[in-house]
This record gives structure tokens, C-alpha cells and sequence, in this order.
């Protein structure tokens, strides 16, 4: 897999993830959600798309209100990536 096809997988990996995990949570639309938490609603569109990249601080607020430790949305992430995924060869 070559760099930027590993940054496509990873940062659609970290989309999928969040928005499984806002699925979960009754009633809570992207709109509102992001309203709920100061976060801009595209923005946040696009990350769960994998279009966009998410920065450290938009990815902690978004798992504070998903109501998760960040090192769980972590390990669920890992999980979805599987144990051989790495984003810079050796």
C-alpha cells in the first residue's frame, strides 16, 4: 500500500468509527451533534466521509461527546485497522 493510500485508509477508518459510534447514541443527527459541541457541521461531515483530516483537538472533543475515553475511540480504531496496518514504512 503506498503513503497516501495509507492516510486515505486511515483517515476513512477514523471517519467510519465516529460515526458509528454517533449512530449509537439516540437522536443525535451530524447537525446536531456538532451544534451540541461546537463543531462545524461540514467539517464534521467530511470527517466521517474520510475526506478531511482530523486535528488532535477536534478528534478529543468529538470523543468526549460520543461520551468515550479518547484511548477507547483508539483501540477501536486500531481494531478496525487491523494489527499490520502501519502509516510510514520502515
Amino acid at each position: 500500500m503506498q503513503e497516501d493510500e495509507k492516510v486515505l485508509h486511515f483517515k476513512k477508518a477514523v471517519g467510519e468509527t465516529i460515526r458509528e459510534l454517533r449512530k449509537q447514541l439516540p437522536g443525535r443527527t451530524i447537525n446536531k451533534f456538532a451544534c451540541e459541541y461546537d463543531i462545524d457541521s461540514g467539517n464534521l461531515s467530511k470527517i466521517e466521509r474520510g475526506i478531511y483530516s482530523v486535528q488532535l483537538i477536534t478528534a478529543w472533543k468529538i470523543v468526549e461527546g460520543l461520551g468515550i475515553k479518547f484511548s477507547d475511540f483508539a483501540k477501536r480504531l486500531e481494531d478496525k485497522l487491523g494489527d499490520d496496518f502501519v502509516l510510514m514504512d520502515e
